[in-house]
C-alpha cells in the first residue's frame, strides 16, 4: 500500500487509542498522522511510532491533505466533521451511528461485504459492536443455509460506555465490597454485581418497549447482509465486564444445517475462531476474546424446538474488532 495521510478523530477515547494500536501493530503505512480530539486534549502527547505527537483540537480545517480519517468522537462530532473531512478529499470510516443507515453511506464488515466499500462518496460506516460481532459469524451459515431468523441477548461489558464507565464499575466494585455509598454518574443504577437491560445508559426507550442499541442490530443486520427478510429479536444487557462482549444467539435457517456442518464452515471462515469442545469444557469467554481480533464462536448445538435451528455462544473484544480494527480493515481496503 503507499503511505496515507491519517487523521484519528477522538484519539484520546478508548477507541481512538485501540486504533492507534492497531494502525501500528498492523504496520499501516503511515505518512502522517494528526491526533484530534476536543480543545481540553489539546497539547496532549500520544507516543505512535516510537514518536511523541500532541494532540490538537479539533476544527473544520483540520483535514486539509488528509486522506483517511477515522472517527470516534460520537455522532454529534460525525455528524458536523465528517462531511467537512470528507469535502477537503479525505474518506471518513465513521465508528459512531451517525451514517449507518443513510442508504448513500456502506455499511462494512470487511469479512462479509468489502465490495460495498467502493460505493462511497467520502464516508463509510462502522456498524455497531454488538453486530459486527454476531454478523461474522451469521454470514457463513447464511451462506449455506440462508438465516431466516436471529434472536440474540447480548451480555456487553461496560467499555462499550466509554472509559469513565470502566472507572465506575472499578470505583463502584470496591464500595459494594466495603459496604460504602456510591455516587453514579454513568449507569442508571449499579453496574457492579448487577446486570442492566437498558442499552444506551441513559437514552429513554422507545415507543416500542426496545432499546436503541436493540434496534441497531435489528436494522444493521439486515443492511450489512442485504437481505430485509432476516428477522432479528434482540435483548441488549450491560453486565459487569471490562471488556468484550458475549452474545447468546438462536439462528433458524431456512435449510438444515447440523452442528457438525456449521462447526466446519464457522473454522474456514474469515474472522472467526471456533472453540466448541463440550467434552473438555472449552467455549469462548470475555476474558478469552480481550485484545484479539477474532470473533470466538462455540456451545453449538441443536435447537430441538424447531426443524432448523442452532444455539450458540459468540464472543468479541468491543473495543478491538467492535470498533477500532474493523475500522483500520476497512482503511486497508480503500
Amino acid at each position: 500500500m503507499n503511505a496515507k495521510s491519517v487523521a484519528v478523530v477522538g484519539a484520546t477515547g478508548a477507541v481512538g487509542q485501540e486504533m492507534l494500536r492497531v494502525l501500528e501493530q498492523r504496520r499501516f503505512p503511515v505518512s502522517r498522522l494528526r491526533l484530534l480530539a476536543s480543545p481540553r486534549s489539546a497539547g496532549r502527547p500520544i507516543r505512535f511510532g516510537g514518536t511523541d505527537l500532541k494532540v490538537e483540537a479539533l476544527t473544520a480545517g483540520s483535514f486539509a491533505g488528509i486522506e483517511v480519517g477515522l472517527f470516534s468522537a460520537g455522532g454529534a462530532v460525525s455528524k458536523e466533521y465528517a462531511p467537512i473531512a470528507a469535502k477537503a478529499g479525505a474518506v471518513v470510516v465513521d465508528n459512531t451511528s451517525a451514517f449507518r443507515m443513510d442508504p448513500q453511506v456502506p455499511l462494512v464488515i470487511p469479512e462479509v461485504n468489502a465490495r460495498r466499500i467502493r460505493e462511497h462518496h467520502g464516508i463509510i460506516a462502522n456498524p455497531n459492536c454488538s453486530t459486527i460481532q454476531m454478523v461474522v459469524v451469521l454470514n457463513p451459515i447464511h451462506l449455506e443455509a440462508r438465516v431466516k431468523r436471529v434472536v440474540v441477548t447480548t451480555f456487553q461489558s461496560v467499555s462499550g460506555a466509554g472509559m469513565r464507565a470502566e472507572q465506575e464499575l472499578h470505583d463502584e466494585t470496591i464500595a459494594v465490597l466495603q459496604k460504602r455509598e456510591f455516587r453514579r454518574a454513568i449507569f442508571p443504577c449499579q453496574i457492579a454485581f448487577n446486570a442492566i437491560p437498558q442499552i444506551p445508559q441513559k437514552a429513554a426507550f422507545l415507543p416500542s418497549g426496545c432499546t436503541i442499541e436493540e434496534m441497531k442490530m435489528v436494522q444493521e443486520t439486515m443492511k450489512i447482509m442485504e437481505d430485509d427478510s432476516i428477522r432479528v429479536s434482540a435483548t441488549c444487557v450491560r453486565v459487569p465486564v471490562f471488556r468484550s462482549h458475549s452474545e447468546s444467539v438462536n439462528v433458524e435457517t431456512e435449510r438444515n444445517l447440523t452442528v457438525e456442518r456449521a462447526r466446519e464452515i464457522l473454522r474456514k471462515a474469515p474472522g472467526v475462531e471456533v472453540v466448541d469442545d463440550p467434552a473438555k469444557e472449552k467455549y469462548p469467554t470475555a476474558v478469552l476474546a480481550a485484545g484479539k481480533d477474532a470473533s470466538y464462536v462455540g456451545r453449538l448445538r441443536q435447537d430441538t424446538t424447531i426443524p432448523n435451528g442452532l444455539d450458540m455462544w459468540i464472543v468479541s473484544d468491543n473495543i478491538r474488532k467492535g470498533a477500532a480494527l474493523n475500522a483500520v480493515q476497512i482503511a486497508e481496503l480503500l
